[in-house]
């Protein structure tokens, strides 16, 4: 293996299920170590996890990376957004975090919105509507039914808080992170007193914001294989790493395929949506970074695909079909008690067709939501950024180009979060901001599939069929 270019720095993914970690050259952003361990979360009514095991993944993943680690100049965390973790005065875990697709908190996210002043009030203060994934609402829910725990509590924090709290001994957040709690308020860029005093948490017990490009302090751990005095930058929220590690500027659409399906891009103005559709979070440099999810994406097409008995890519065109793949429910469409409805069917629908159909239905979803993330000022005709899992999917291109009407472009650069984190470190070494480093690296270089006409006849059947079917799709279902 050559030797670095320039030093040697550390970007970390500690997302739901595993926590990575990459040791990247800040001249090239040439990958030199990477290293990977998996975490646990509990099933049943809840998901939780126990912060502990993330910074035992986090030892296990740096250890992998062998001596490269040891020579890294800074570190940087990226996580996963809008977890509760409880913290006693002995800075150990109070009980499990409460994770971010924990839903308990649904009837506090509701009663809280009615409460202080209606979508309205909490999209304009803090620039989205409580949902049941937001920090805020898991802290009123933890109030309610677990006081015990909620007056054993001396520190709260989000997963790339708890982390980066682990390596400097110091409590901090960024303002990407913290955009996500429901208790930061994103015009003064401040912790909201009204809101936390509503859900009767004490501002002491929250996080310093630490500011873009600022050092959140120095390795103090002996766990760790880092040198004494590596510097650790402010991390963030892993869309927002993600943005970062895209080095994206204001206007370029990104649509992530996974499991649920997100858009988002970076803009210059705050958002404040009181449809709740859009999420108004701040990003990890001083802008700020709409973002839209739909629950159903790549998991409800490839169940589509398993009970037809069919590859996920045997797709055949040419079909009146609509099949909307809403399985768990749909978040946008804002559709809670919504199951997949099928319409159109006839004697000689294939299989292929149906597939097509599901996949038109979960793009539709996502192209929808699209519209309201971007500014009326971007580029129509800028590339769409296609990630995540199923980006590099034949079928999910094809389906995203026919619909979009954008020309696509597929990064090739994996580990996005983690290498945006790890563009956030080199940047307090270089004092460049974060995603011009990316930039520098060129981590969205990939190949990109040029624009084909738009699908109008399909966009169109499909949105009628929703408009007709909107009383079936709001009446509850019974799954028992």
């Amino acid at each position: 293996m050559s030797a670095a270019e320039g030093p040697l720095v550390v970007g970390v993914d500690s997302s739901t299920q595993s926590t990575k970690a990459l040791v990247v050259d800040a001249a090239t952003g040439r990958v030199v170590a990477s290293g990977q361990a998996p975490h646990t979360v509990s099933s049943g009514a809840g998901r939780e996890s126990d912060p502990r095991q993330w910074w035992d993944a986090l030892c296990e993943a740096l250890r992998q990376c062998g001596d490269a680690a040891h020579e890294a100049a800074a570190v940087s965390v990226g996580g996963q957004q809008h977890g509760l973790v409880t913290l006693d005065d002995r800075g150990e875990p109070v009980r499990p975090a409460l994770l971010w697709n924990d839903v308990r908190s649904a009837p506090q996210a509701r009663r809280l919105t009615e409460e202080l002043g209606g979508a309205k009030f909490w999209a304009e203060r803090t620039g989205s509507v409580p949902a049941a994934s937001f920090t805020v609402t898991k802290w009123a829910w933890l109030a309610e039914h677990e006081p015990e725990a909620a007056r054993a509590t001396k520190a709260v924090r989000l997963p790339h808080d708890y982390l980066t709290e682990r390596l400097t001994g110091q409590g901090t957040t960024d303002r990407g992170d913290v955009s996500g709690t429901g208790w930061w308020a994103s015009g003064t860029e401040s912790y909201d007193e009204e809101i936390l005093a509503h859900v009767g948490l004490d501002p002491a017990l929250l996080p310093r914001v630490v500011r873009p490009g600022e050092v959140a302090g120095t390795v103090h751990s002996h766990d760790l294989p880092f040198s004494k005095g590596t510097l650790v930058a402010p991390g963030t929220g892993d869309n927002a790493a993600a943005a970062l590690g895209l080095g994206l500027r204001p206007g370029v659409p990104v649509m992530s395929l996974g499991t649920s399906g997100t858009v988002y891009a970076v803009s210059r103005h705050r958002p404040a949506d009181p449809t709740g559709t859009v999420a108004g979070f701040a990003d990890g440099r001083g802008d700020w970074l709409p973002l839209a999810c739909t629950l159903n994406c790549t998991l409800a097409v490839d169940r589509v695909a398993t009970l037809l008995g069919l590859d996920r890519e045997a797709v055949e065109p040419g079909t009146a079909v609509t099949l909307l793949p809403y399985l768990d429910g749909e978040r946008t469409p804002n559709l809670p008690n919504a199951s997949g409805l099928l319409h159109g069917l006839r004697h000689d629908t294939t299989g292929g067709q149906l597939l097509q159909a599901a996949y038109d239905g979960a793009v539709h979803s996502l192209l929808g939501a699209l519209d309201l993330v971007l500014d009326q000022d971007a580029d129509p005709s800028a590339p769409l950024l296609l990630i995540g899992g199923g980006a590099r999917g034949a079928a999910w291109q094809q389906t995203v180009r026919r619909l979009s009407g954008r020309p696509v472009q597929v990064p090739e650069a994996k580990e996005l979060v983690a290498l945006g984190a790890a563009a956030q470190a080199a940047g307090l070494l270089t004092g460049e901001d974060a995603a011009a480093v990316a930039r520098r690296w060129d981590t969205a270089a990939g190949p990109v599939l040029d624009a084909v006409e738009r699908d109008e006849e399909t966009l169109a059947r499909i949105a009628g069929v929703l408009s007709d079917a909107a009383p079936l799709l709001e009446r509850p279902t019974d799954t028992h």
